[in-house]
């Protein structure tokens, strides 16, 4: 199927993100075909800024959801309108792969639960290399990828050693710090801390807080209940077969009964 390119410039809503009716169906070819409903009509907005959490038991969908954003996936239903740095609006349900890939240099970031890199680059170009695509120079982007090496407390002798050879926390905090350099509009996060130490976690917080003062939107999937009722403006429930949007009047609700 051909993939859209246009870009349109109507937003009424003024949303940076705006999901309506998200549907993702995987077939199964192995098993004679059977059909797998992952997500179905899940709707949800988020304004410029905002922190989306989204909930739900596991296997609701929750990744999903996430990768159908980021366009990991291919979506079966609905739209995924995202407001882009010029002001028009791409549906990353439908537009090409190259606009998607071309959105991904400069505005959507995705940290996933594991990093994926190549085997034999350092840390320090892994980092970097976000920056560099978006027209930095190297040397540039390694400067500020140790900057950010250094406030995820990664030691300096293994800046130029391979993360494949690192701790599950250290190659998470790569991730992270992979992610947070590219000064994205929009940033994707797929249960960021469920390996990090105490700490790690405070100097993630920490950073995550200084790329929202500066107006990046974030969406992600959180296990640890304080941390869900710390950060978000807005609870997105996730439900099998069911998509709830809980407007912030509930969060309040969704915070005493959690």
């Amino acid at each position: 199927m051909k993939r859209k390119t246009k870009r349109l410039y109507n937003n009424p809503n003024g949303c940076l993100l705006s999901v309506e009716n998200l549907e993702k169906t995987f077939c199964l070819h192995l098993l004679k075909g059977i059909r797998v409903e992952a997500v179905q009509s899940l709707s949800f907005q988020l304004q410029q800024g905002e922190f989306g959490v989204l909930v739900g038991p596991s296997g609701a969908g929750k990744t999903t959801v996430l990768k159908c954003i980021y366009r990991t996936y291919l979506p079966t239903g609905g739209t995924i309108r995202y407001q882009c740095s010029d002001n028009s609006i791409v549906d990353l349900a439908t537009c090409s792969e190259q606009m998607v890939l071309e959105i991904r240099k400069t505005e959507i970031a995705h940290v996933t639960q594991f990093l994926r890199c190549a085997p034999r680059v350092p840390a320090e170009e892994v980092v970097a290399y976000p920056r560099m695509t978006q027209g930095i120079s190297q040397k540039e982007a390694v400067e500020e990828a140790r900057e950010l090496l250094q406030r995820f407390a990664i030691p300096e002798k293994l800046w130029q050693a391979y993360p494949i050879t690192f701790s599950g926390g250290e190659q998470q905090r790569i991730n992270l710090a992979r992610a947070i350099v590219q000064r994205p509009r929009l940033l994707l996060l797929d249960e960021p801390t469920a390996s990090l130490d105490s700490r790690a976690i405070e100097r993630f917080l920490a950073a995550l807080e200084s790329i929202r003062k500066k107006g990046t939107t974030c969406l992600g999937i959180f296990h640890n209940q304080d941390m869900v009722r710390s950060l978000a403006t807005q609870v997105i429930e996730v439900r099998p077969l069911n998509g709830v949007y809980i407007d912030r009047a509930e969060i309040t609700h969704f915070r005493q009964v959690s």
